[in-house]
């Protein structure tokens, strides 16, 4: 860790960092799958920097990276620092693309320390808290809009459906359907989480799958059908929104919460044959495809927060040590909101 020794910062020769040590599949993930461990630091060579690691962010998505089933990414082998995204401050420079004392972001693993050229990291620059680069204009907030407005394509009037709406990306979902002029209807898990997508997040009802009885709460709060279906859950959830799709409805495939405790890639839905009988599209994204537009959106979110139009969560536990254990909070429904945390 960095000191202050007679007034001059010491640097850190070595950082704990987070290994993987098991390839979770077929199964939730287990405290033996990461390895706590000590790691000589390099000196920073020639337009590198030494950063110092703030804040963690975790998604689901980094399962399906632990398992080496998103071929999007590189595949990670054990012993691998765990891959995840990070806030950082530049603690010193040789002659690096970012200043001391700057506040970057982006992928930077679960290590407290790290030595970095700058790739892959943009400097932190918003009027709002620094963390909310992680959450409502990081990649939850991004992957919000673009799934929505690339594949969904709303227009007001629409239906739009959204499971896993009380997550960090499925509530920014419906805030922004409402900007539209469409009605949000969201899916979650437990009576708070109902109540906040409603009272604090705007949606125009909420359904609590726990209470069951999913398909015929779908046609109650959405009697003309759904014309935008915005899922992160996959299974079951997913087959009883895609029995109430309206004719052309657009079906916006993000995530598959259900299928990470199981591992592998879920059956298809039974209900698929509705595509036909309704004329409606079904489609995945990567959000990456529309990286060169993510300031302009990081921009416009920024501009609906500050005016009252966007509410967001965050979920910020503390601890380098209790990494592992954040990263399970998201598959057993604990978060609100985006989860993070504070080293």
């Amino acid at each position: 860790m960095t000191s202050i020794l007679d007034g001059e910062t010491v640097m850190p020769t070595t950082t704990r960092q987070w290994l993987l040590n098991g390839h979770p599949r077929g199964r939730g993930i287990e405290d033996g799958d990461f390895k706590l461990a000590e790691t000589q630091l390099p000196d920073p060579g020639a337009g590198e920097m030494l950063l110092k690691t703030h804040y963690l962010g975790f998604d689901p998505a980094m399962k399906g990276w632990m398992e080496n089933i998103a071929d999007y990414v590189a595949p990670m082998n054990i012993g691998d620092v765990m891959r995840g995204s990070g806030i950082c401050e530049v603690v010193s420079s040789n002659g690096g693309k970012f200043a001391v004392g700057d506040m970057v972001f982006g992928t930077t693993g679960w290590s407290e320390h790290l030595v970095s050229n700058g790739e892959g990291l943009t400097k932190v620059d918003t009027t709002l808290s620094p963390t909310a680069v992680l959450s409502v204009l990081g990649t939850t907030g991004l992957t919000a809009y673009c799934g929505l407005f690339k594949i969904g394509k709303p227009v007001a009037g629409d239906t739009v459906l959204v499971s896993g709406a009380a997550g960090a990306t499925g509530s920014v979902v419906g805030q922004l359907a409402k900007l539209s002029g469409c009605r949000a209807v969201g899916i979650a898990g437990g009576p708070e989480k109902c109540k906040w997508l409603v009272e604090e997040a705007g949606y125009d009802a909420a359904i609590d799958y726990k209470a069951g009885g999913v398909k015929e709460q779908i046609k109650q709060h959405c009697p003309r059908g759904v014309d935008v279906i915005y899922d992160n859950v996959g299974g079951a959830i997913l087959d009883d929104m895609l029995a109430n799709i309206a004719t052309n409805a657009r079906v916006v495939i993000c995530g598959g919460i259900s299928r990470y405790e199981s591992g592998g890639t879920p059956t298809g839905p039974g209900n698929y044959f509705n595509l036909i009988f309704r004329r409606a599209s079904m489609a995945g994204f990567i959000v990456l495809d529309w990286a060169a537009e993510f300031p302009a959106i990081r921009k416009r979110l920024e501009g609906f927060v500050q005016d009252g139009r966007l509410n967001y969560q965050e979920d910020i536990q503390e601890g380098f040590e209790n990494a592992p254990e954040t990263l399970k909070r998201l598959f057993v429904g604990k978060n609100r909101g985006k989860q993070m945390l504070k080293l």
